[in-house]
């Protein structure tokens, strides 16, 4: 057997491989176009925030700076509900739960100084996002989404070193891939939030311990920031 006649051999069995996968039984063959249908997510966020430091000398002289130096990861589950719009596009309102903390590290411009604390943030998240779905192949169809989301913090506690506003708002956008299962589609997702509000919050009149000011001086202003990576049931 020449060569030709091996490449045309390859040719013809990796055809009719692709052949026998494209005849492939699917699963739930119109669970795709039911009006409406719902589900749960589960799995971890990271929590992050754009911070935008003052850069000012305190009364004693020093200048602190802060970062997120790590991330946490924290646990998420919530609900979805998806409304049918046409055969690519669907429209999904999905209230999740978050808990997590963002580490905070303060370090002086001049002694290296440091200063280290956590915010535990707890956050009721309500993103409403339009889902881009590619065409189905066998028993798996990736999608793309995007929209907008609000946040309540229900983990904040006053008289904290970092005090973060109750409420935010922001974008999202994501990518998964839905698993049809002969009952279940099982989706694995990443979805990355995007504040758009200033969530630090500067009257700190609550504060008891004075010289823990020059922490919440050090900052001006900070945007959340938040990866989720979660499993999805529908």
């Amino acid at each position: 057997m020449n060569k030709k006649t091996g490449s045309i051999i390859v040719f013809l069995l990796c055809g009719c491989s692709l052949f026998a996968q494209k005849q492939q039984v699917k699963n739930q063959p119109y669970g795709d176009y039911k009006l409406y249908h719902f589900g749960i997510t589960i799995g971890l966020n990271f929590q992050d925030m754009l911070l935008t430091n003052t850069g000012l000398v305190g009364e004693d002289g020093q200048t602190w700076y802060a970062t997120i130096p790590n991330y946490s990861p924290g646990f998420t589950v919530g609900l979805i509900a998806d409304l049918y719009l046409n055969p690519f596009m669907n429209l999904r309102f999905t209230p999740t739960l978050s808990f997590g903390d963002k580490n905070f590290e303060f370090v002086e411009q001049d002694s290296d100084e440091r200063f280290k604390t956590a915010v535990r943030s707890n956050y009721l998240t309500a993103p409403l996002d339009v889902k881009f779905r590619s065409m189905r192949l066998n028993n798996y169809r990736p999608y793309v989404f995007a929209g907008v989301y609000t946040a309540l913090d229900l983990g904040r506690k006053k008289d904290e070193v970092l005090l973060m506003k109750p409420m935010d708002y922001g974008l999202s956008i994501g990518l998964g891939c839905d698993f049809y299962l002969p009952i279940i589609k099982v989706i694995p997702e990443i979805r990355f939030c995007f504040g758009l509000g200033d969530i630090f919050e500067k009257d700190r009149s609550d504060l008891t311990d004075l010289s823990l000011l020059k922490y919440p001086n050090a900052l001006s202003k900070g945007r959340s920031r938040m990866i989720m990576i979660t499993f999805n049931f529908e």
